[in-house]
């Protein structure tokens, strides 16, 4: 994905409210079932990682790449991700 098409979604995420939060229980696999249903809907999201810099780091990588997506931006706790939908 080049630099125009992620600025582009940066600007549209920005009226998002996070769809997906991530607890102290971290990323689990009902975490990991209903990201993968809501990126199946949105497409891009926003992601609420309730954890300390370090270990939400490691979740975000993780969760890109178990679920197939592109981390967009994150600020703080929130991070945008996207996954094309074939089907739409």
């Amino acid at each position: 994905m080049n630099t125009a098409d992620k600025k582009k979604f940066r600007a549209e995420a920005h009226t998002l409210k996070p769809v997906v939060m991530i607890g102290q229980s971290g990323l689990t696999a009902a975490v990991l079932a209903e990201l993968d249903i809501a990126l199946n809907t949105h497409e891009l999201l926003k992601v609420r990682i309730r954890a300390e810099r370090d270990e939400r780091k490691l979740i975000i990588e993780q969760m890109c790449t178990e679920a197939g997506a592109e981390l967009i931006q994150t600020i703080g706790q929130i991070a945008v991700i996207y996954r094309l939908n074939p089907n739409k």
